[in-house]
C-alpha cells in the first residue's frame, strides 16, 4: 500500500518564488501575507509601488522569508520583461505565478474613474481598453514572460483570477447608485480568462506547468458596501452572504501547491452558491 502523504507534505510551498500581481490590493495582500506565512518567497508585482513597499516590509516582519516589492505596468511588454529579468537575477527561478490583478470598480473609485460605471450606451472605448491592458493583456504578457522561465525549467504553476461575472451575467438591478456596477469590460476580461487558462493548460501539456483559475465572488469592504447594498447581494447566494475577506486563501494555496497535482485547465468557482442557481 503507497503511503499516504502528510497534508504538511501535500500542501508544502516553504521555499517556492511566487509572482503576484495585484499584490497590494485587497485580496493581494491576503494572499500576500497567507503564502509567506506557508513560507513562499513571494515576489510582489504591482503598479501602486507606495503600497506594495509597505506590504513589502510588513511580511518582512512578520515572515522569514525571502520577499521582494517591484513596481511594473503590467500592460507593458518591456517593463515586464526588465522586471522578469530582475526577478531571475533575484531569485534564480520562478515557481508560480498568480495573475490576481484587475481594473474593478473598487480600483476605479479609488482612482475616480466615474466613468467606469458608464452605461452600455456610452461606455468609454477608454475604459474598455484599459480594462482589458490590465485584466487580459497583463495575464497574458505575465504568463508569457514568466511562463517561459517556468518553461526551461519544465516545472512550474500559473493561476488566473476570474470572477463569477466571468460565467453569468452582472444582475444590474443590486447596484442601483452604488457605483458598484461591473462593466462589460470586466466580464468580458474575466469571461476571456477562463478559457485563456484553458488554452494555456492545453499548450502547456507535457512542460509540467499547470494552469488553472479561481473564480471568486465579491468579498464585503464596510468601506464600500451599504448594508442595502449587501442586503441585495447577499439575497443572490445560497450561503446569503458576501465572502470574507480571507475566504479564498486556503483555495490559493491549494491551486498553487502539489495540492492540486491533478488538476490543469481548470475553473474552481468558489461564489457562496451564486452561479449555481
Amino acid at each position: 500500500m503507497k503511503k499516504i502523504d502528510s497534508i504538511s507534505k501535500t500542501f508544502d510551498i516553504k521555499g517556492r518564488n511566487i509572482v503576484l500581481t495585484g499584490s497590494s490590493g485587497t485580496l493581494g495582500s491576503q494572499y500576500s501575507n497567507y503564502l509567506s506565512s506557508a513560507g513562499a518567497n513571494m515576489i510582489l508585482v504591482d503598479l501602486d509601488n507606495s503600497k506594495n513597499k509597505k506590504l513589502e516590509q510588513e511580511i518582512k516582519t512578520k515572515y522569514s522569508t525571502n520577499v521582494h516589492a517591484y513596481e511594473i505596468d503590467l500592460s507593458n511588454s518591456d517593463q515586464v520583461k526588465t522586471v522578469c529579468k530582475e526577478i531571475i537575477s533575484d531569485y534564480k527561478h520562478i515557481d508560480g505565478l498568480i495573475n490576481n490583478a484587475g481594473f474593478t470598480s473598487k480600483f476605479a473609485k479609488e482612482k475616480k474613474t466615474s466613468t467606469y460605471t458608464s452605461s452600455f450606451e456610452d461606455f468609454p472605448l477608454e475604459i474598455w481598453n484599459k480594462t482589458l491592458d490590465v485584466n487580459l493583456t497583463g495575464a497574458f504578457l505575465c504568463s508569457q514572460i514568466f511562463g517561459r522561465e517556468m518553461i526551461k525549467r519544465k516545472k512550474g504553476i500559473i493561476v488566473n483570477i476570474a470572477s463569477h461575472y466571468a460565467l453569468v451575467g452582472a444582475d444590474q438591478r443590486i447596484y442601483g447608485q452604488s457605483g458598484l456596477n461591473l462593466p462589460v469590460s470586466y466580464a468580458a476580461s474575466k469571461g476571456a480568462i477562463v478559457n485563456f487558462t484553458r488554452y494555456l493548460a492545453a499548450y502547456l501539456s507535457g512542460k509540467n506547468v499547470r494552469v488553472n483559475t479561481l473564480t471568486p465572488g465579491g468579498v464585503f469592504d464596510k468601506k464600500y458596501h451599504s448594508k442595502n447594498f449587501v442586503k441585495k447581494y447577499s439575497d443572490k447566494t445560497m450561503l446569503n452572504r458576501m465572502a470574507t475577506i480571507n475566504e479564498y486563501n486556503a483555495a490559493i494555496l491549494f491551486l498553487i501547491s502539489d495540492a492540486s497535482s491533478y488538476m490543469t485547465g481548470s475553473n474552481l468557482v468558489i461564489d457562496g452558491g451564486w452561479t449555481a442557481w
